[in-house]
Order: C-alpha cells, then sequence, then structure tokens
C-alpha cells in the first residue's frame, strides 16, 4: 500500500494513499470524516444517490488495518453524518464489521456531525471523547486550531489542492495539509466534499494522486 515516510514532530509517521495516517510508534491508524450513512442520509431526504458507499469505505478500512497491523483506529470527527442515515441496515452493516474487528480499539474524537448524529450505537465499542484528546506528542481534534502542549492532529475541512497546468488544465486533488503545529486529514469518506485550501496559510501539502502521496510546497 503506497505512503510516503515523515516525521511529525519527533514521531516517525506514514501519510497512506488511502486518505490515512499511520503511528506505528502507537500502533495507531488515524482517519477523519468517514461520513458513513450520507448517502441513506440523502436518500431519506429523496434525493436520488448511488448506494454501496459505506460497503466500499469498510472494505478500505479493512486493507489498511490489514496492511498497518494496527491496534488502534482513531477518528477524528464525523464518523456519522447525519442521525436520518443511522437506520437498521446501516447498524447491522457496521455491526458485522466490527465482529471481523474484536479486538480493535476504536476511539472518536466528536466532530460536529457527530453531535448531531449522536454517538454510535453502544454494541459498536467504540469509545468517545471530546478534543483534545492526547496520543503522545499528539492532541486529537477535528476541527482544525493549535495547541500549546501538542502538535494537532485535525479534519473537518476535506482539505484538497488544485494544481494547474498549461493552458486552462487544472486538477484538484485531496490532500494531507501542515503548517507549525497542525497536520490536516483528507476526508476518508469516499462520499465526501472537498475545501481547496489557500496554498499561503500551508507550509506545504501532500496531495493524493493515482494512487500515490506526492509532496507540494
Amino acid at each position: 500500500m503506497n505512503g510516503m515516510d515523515v516525521t511529525i514532530g519527533t514521531t516517525p509517521a506514514v501519510l497512506l494513499a488511502d486518505r490515512a495516517l499511520w503511528l506505528p510508534t502507537h500502533g495507531a491508524l488515524v482517519v477523519a470524516d468517514v461520513h458513513l450513512g450520507k448517502s441513506a442520509t440523502f436518500r431519506a431526504h429523496h434525493i436520488p444517490v448511488p448506494g454501496g458507499t459505506t460497503a466500499s469505505d469498510l472494505a478500505r478500512l479493512d486493507a489498511l488495518l490489514a496492511h498497518t497491523g494496527a491496534a488502534s483506529l482513531v477518528v477524528l470527527g464525523d464518523l456519522l453524518h447525519a442521525r436520518a442515515g443511522v437506520n437498521a441496515a446501516l447498524v447491522a452493516q457496521l455491526e458485522a464489521w466490527r465482529a471481523t474487528h474484536a479486538a480493535l480499539k476504536i476511539v472518536l474524537v466528536r466532530g460536529n456531525h457527530d453531535a448531531h448524529a449522536g454517538d454510535p450505537p453502544a454494541s459498536l465499542r467504540i469509545g468517545c471523547v471530546d478534543a483534545p484528546a492526547p496520543l503522545g506528542e499528539f492532541r486529537l481534534h477535528h476541527h482544525p486550531c493549535t495547541a500549546p502542549d501538542g502538535i494537532v492532529l485535525a479534519g473537518h475541512l476535506h482539505p484538497a489542492v488544485a494544481l494547474r497546468g498549461r493552458g486552462r488544465q487544472k486538477v484538484t486533488l485531496p490532500c494531507f495539509a501542515v503548517r507549525e503545529g497542525l497536520v490536516l486529514l483528507p476526508a476518508f469518506g469516499g462520499f465526501t466534499g472537498a475545501a481547496v485550501l489557500d496554498a499561503a496559510e500551508w507550509a506545504a501539502f501532500y496531495a493524493i494522486a493515482e494512487g500515490e502521496v506526492v509532496a507540494i510546497g
């Protein structure tokens, strides 16, 4: 599985091309903005959208967990999209997935969508905490911010970078974004939007293109 080895502060890390961060020292796989149940939420409001996004996202998590051998999964907010999407079918699907990862510790740092969707069902055995949550030299948040006592890992913005080529060629790519004291993760969910960040506000971007992580800036 493709990724880029980096050091964040003093901690070895891998920026994974499947929009996740691997922290081998902590045995932790970190993702942000999964938005499970988003397509079901749209359909509940009579907006026709394709199904299957939850199965696809869970399959990607399966592959990442198998590749890294992670002991824990950390979600930096917005695990669930909305209360309307948390139906019996979704809960059953998540329970079946959880049963295949019974030993995995899962921690959710509550985000703004989690506040509306509510905590996941107790059957999923997900520890729900409010920010900031400590992990070594990191402080885990959903919303980007800075912390006086550590490096913030956050999500929320669904970061992307716009690259321009000759003529009017333009491509928008999901990315990790870095500046002093803050690492912003791309949205993990396959059915999410993206926000192009202002390059002047960030020290570096690590774009995800064709299954590779590419440093920009």
